[in-house]
């Protein structure tokens, strides 16, 4: 999965940019922190954060070993019977050689030149040792076991069920342009699968990629679902709505905060005030009221 970077006055904003760029919500990226403001004089910051981010794989369940409790109970038995230990801790036996009385004993007992109960000093690993072994774990981890083509071939499988069960007759394609997978359904009768707002749509798209995504094991594709071309058509009116805002704040030289919107959504208008000289954008809140408010330059 690709990493996005961003800069900014503090973490926080650089994080938020980050989410911006990807189209997710803050549980749905990692972060990491490349660079902190530093304090200055008089309490003031100096230098900007810089941290980089990408969308969060998909976690693979690890497999659990079982173990044979029928073997560790014969091992356990044969122990007792052989060394018959009463419950006072101590022998029946002749031998005078007392046994350790835990498992971090006996280690300390059979190191070379320590004496029983004390434990030698280790080397601990280094913090960038730590990192390095948490980063390669993520990159073994991050390794999907199917295609692209594969996820994307559930995900329509998966479409034109549902879509069957809401009584449509949909024609469903697949674009596959690397890692980035869209599955585009189709047809009439289809405004009940997109919702008020698309909230109904988010739902689905978040369904569809646990059928497909989780479900085979992948973390390196990103899977978009759109129905009836809503997408697009809430992209063109969300970029004539921020244009009309701009085109105010402009003539009025007064900032104007936006109603809450999906990241989705607040990166489709970020994209479009760019392209407008004289007017910023930034987001403001934490989800699900988080909003994008447009500034004079």
């Amino acid at each position: 999965m690709e990493w996005v970077e961003t800069t900014a006055k503090s973490l926080e904003e650089a994080k938020d940019l980050a989410l911006d760029q990807l189209g997710v919500a803050a549980d749905e990226a990692e972060f990491e922190v490349l660079e902190e403001p530093r304090s200055g004089l008089f309490g003031r910051m100096r230098g900007e954060a810089r941290v980089r981010a990408r969308i969060m794989p998909a976690a693979v369940r690890p497999k659990q070993e079982r173990r044979s409790r029928g073997r560790s109970k014969s091992k356990d038995e044969g122990a007792t019977s052989s060394g018959k230990v009463s419950k006072s801790g101590g022998s029946r036996g002749s031998s005078s050689t007392a046994r350790p009385s835990t498992k971090a004993d006996a280690d300390d007992a059979g190191s070379q030149g320590e004496r029983p109960g004390t434990r030698a000093s280790r080397p601990q690993p280094s913090k960038q040792q730590k990192e390095s072994k948490r980063m390669d774990a993520k990159d073994e981890q991050s390794e999907s076991p199917v295609s692209p083509q594969e996820v994307g071939d559930a995900a329509v499988a998966f479409m034109d069920g549902l879509a069957g069960a809401f009584g449509a007759e949909p024609s469903t394609e697949l674009d596959v342009d690397g890692t980035n997978l869209e599955v585009r359904v189709s047809g009439s009768e289809l405004g009940l699968m997109v919702g008020p707002g698309g909230r109904t749509l988010m739902a689905i798209q978040d369904l569809a990629r646990v059928a497909s995504q989780r479900r085979l094991g992948d973390h390196d594709t990103r899977l978009r679902i759109d129905v009836g071309g809503y997408r697009e058509k809430r992209r063109e009116a969300l970029e004539r709505f921020a244009a009309a805002v701009a085109a105010q704040v402009i003539e009025s030289g007064a900032a104007k905060a936006l109603e809450p919107m999906s990241s989705a959504d607040r990166k489709t208008v970020h994209d479009a005030i760019v392209e407008i000289d004289g007017v910023d954008s930034h987001s403001e809140g934490d989800d699900p009221t988080r909003r994008v408010v447009i500034t004079p330059a």
